[in-house]
């Protein structure tokens, strides 16, 4: 939430504009609001659950770490399509349960997220 405070007020001394015409502003303002308000629902949320102990899994980092770097990766030497692949198949490794119908929902979901950003925004993406 500090972090999200601190990027909101920073932002607040560019010129904001209007969400017809936005300014510089704008963009960096409304994130770190939506992520200040994901932080206090956090917060208010954990007043009223059992508190649990946590534990830190240095296997799965590595696993979610391998797959970032593996899809930057594959991304730049091959195309951006085949290192979402790797990265949905390689990171639910970490997870619990294992499912490769949902990996490839996921993968076909975020290939779809990259087209548009592609197609409809202009993005330089190396889809393909």
């Amino acid at each position: 939430m500090a972090i999200s405070l601190a990027f909101g007020l920073t932002a607040l001394r560019y010129p904001i504009g209007q969400f017809s015409r936005a300014g510089a502003g704008l963009f960096p303002l409304i994130v770190s609001s939506m992520l200040l308000l994901v932080g206090i629902a956090t917060v208010v949320r954990s007043r009223f659950t059992k508190p649990e102990r946590m534990e830190i899994q240095f296997k799965n980092i590595a696993i979610i770490l391998a797959s970032l770097c593996g899809f930057a990766l594959i991304t730049h030497y091959v195309n951006m399509i085949l290192g979402i692949i790797f990265l949905v198949f390689c990171s639910t490794l970490a997870g619990r349960n294992y499912s490769v119908v949902r990996n490839l929902k996921v993968c076909a979901g975020l290939i779809l997220v990259a087209l548009a950003f592609q197609k409809l925004l202009g993005l330089n993406l190396p889809l393909y």
